[in-house]
C-alpha cells in the first residue's frame, strides 16, 4: 500500500494548519454550556453576523445541525420536501425519522437542484386526514450529489417563497456554502435571507477538525440549544475547538477559489483521458465527478483502490462507474498533476 500523497477522497480529510495550531493551542476558554467560553461566543456571533441572522449555535457537525434544524421546524408525522440526493436523505443514518418522526418527500433535479413548481406539486392537500403535513423545505447549498452545483440565487428565493406562502419552513443545509458565495460572488447572508435556519460546516473546505454553526432566529436557537443537549452535543470548554472556526473565517475563505481553480484543472485532465467521461464545464465549486466508460475495462471500485494502492492517490468510488474528487487546502500544489498522472497510468495499464 503506498503512502497517500494527494488524497481527494473529501474536503473534510483537511488537517488543521500550523497557525490554525497555534490559534487553537492559545484560545480563550470556558464553560460554552453557561455562555462563558469566549472563543465560542465569538464564533457564534461571526457566524449570525455573516449569515445576516439574530443568532447562532455551535455544534459538533453539521448532521446534527440538519437534524436539530428539522426536529425544530417539525413534528412527528409531518414531512421535509428535499431532493432525491440531499444528504439528509442518504447520509444521515434515518435521522429524520429516527430522532424527530419526519418523513420525506424527495424531489427531482438537475443537479441536485429544484423548482418551485416542483415544491407546489409535492404539497400535500390542506385538511387531508390521511397524508402526512407538509412542513419543511430543505435546499443544500452546494449539491453534493448534483457535483458541486451552486443554487442560483433567485432559484433559492423563488423556492422559499414558495414554501413560506404554504406555511412551510425554510432550511437551508450550506454544508459547502462558503463554496458557493466564492463562485458566484453573492453574499452569504444574501443567499440566506430566505430561509429560517441555515448552517455552515467548519470541517470541509475551510479545514477545520470538526464543527458547524447553525443559525436563525432567536426564539430557533434558543430551541436548537436545548435539542442539542438532548442529541449529545452539549460541549464544555469548546473554544479549544471553537477557535478553528474563528481562524479560518478571518484566513480560510477567499482561499477557497485556490480550490475550485485546482478542481477545474482536474476536470479538464480528465477529459482528455481515453475511458473517462465528464463535462469540465459542469464543474463550479471543488466536487469533481466523473464516470468510466464501459470499455475502459475497470470498474469504479477497482480504479479507486488502483490508484490508492500503487500510486498514493485516493479518490472515492460512488457507485460502480463513478467516482468523487474534491479538493481542499491539503491537496498539494502539484497534487492536480500527480492525480492525472496516476490516473492515465492505470487506465492505459
Amino acid at each position: 500500500m503506498s503512502e497517500i500523497e494527494v488524497d481527494l477522497y473529501s474536503d473534510t480529510q483537511t488537517r488543521p494548519t500550523p497557525a490554525m495550531r497555534r490559534a487553537i493551542a492559545e484560545a480563550e476558554v470556558g464553560d460554552e454550556q453557561r455562555g462563558e467560553d469566549p472563543t465560542v461566543n465569538r464564533l457564534q456571533e461571526m457566524v449570525a453576523e455573516l449569515l445576516g441572522k439574530e443568532a447562532a449555535v455551535f455544534l459538533p457537525s453539521g448532521t446534527m445541525c440538519n437534524e436539530i434544524a428539522y426536529r425544530v421546524h417539525g413534528r412527528p408525522g409531518q414531512e421535509i420536501i428535499l431532493h432525491e440526493t440531499a444528504h439528509a436523505l442518504h447520509y444521515e443514518a434515518g435521522g429524520p425519522a429516527a430522532l424527530s418522526g419526519l418523513m420525506t418527500r424527495p424531489l427531482a433535479g438537475a443537479r441536485g437542484i429544484f423548482t418551485a413548481a416542483q415544491v407546489e406539486a409535492a404539497l400535500r392537500p390542506k385538511g387531508d386526514r390521511h397524508a402526512p403535513q407538509s412542513a419543511i423545505v430543505s435546499i443544500e447549498q452546494t449539491s453534493n450529489q448534483g457535483g458541486g452545483a451552486v443554487w442560483p440565487l433567485e432559484r433559492v428565493r423563488e423556492v422559499a417563497a414558495m414554501g413560506r406562502a404554504h406555511g412551510l419552513a425554510v432550511h437551508m443545509d450550506g454544508a459547502r456554502l462558503m463554496n458557493a458565495v466564492v463562485a458566484s460572488g453573492v453574499a452569504a447572508r444574501d443567499y440566506a435571507r430566505p430561509c429560517d435556519s441555515v448552517w455552515i460546516d467548519l470541517s470541509k473546505g475551510l479545514g477545520c477538525p470538526v464543527g458547524a454553526v447553525l443559525a436563525g432566529d432567536a426564539g430557533f436557537i434558543e430551541a436548537a440549544f436545548r435539542n442539542k443537549h438532548l442529541f449529545g452535543g452539549a460541549m464544555r470548554q469548546a473554544g479549544i475547538i471553537a477557535a478553528a472556526g474563528v481562524h479560518a473565517l478571518e484566513h480560510h475563505v477567499e482561499r477557497l477559489a485556490e480550490d475550485h481553480a485546482k478542481a477545474r484543472r482536474l476536470a479538464q485532465g480528465l477529459a482528455q483521458i481515453k475511458g473517462i467521461s465528464i463535462d469540465p464545464e459542469g464543474v463550479e465549486t471543488n466536487l469533481v465527478f466523473f464516470d468510466l466508460e464501459e470499455d475502459s475495462g475497470l470498474s469504479a471500485p477497482e480504479l479507486s483502490q488502483r490508484l490508492e494502492g500503487g500510486h498514493g492517490v485516493r479518490i472515492g468510488a460512488m457507485d460502480d462507474r463513478q467516482l468523487r474528487a474534491v479538493t481542499h487546502l491539503d491537496v498539494p500544489e502539484d497534487g492536480v498533476e500527480k492525480a492525472l498522472a496516476a490516473v492515465r497510468a492505470v487506465l492505459s495499464a
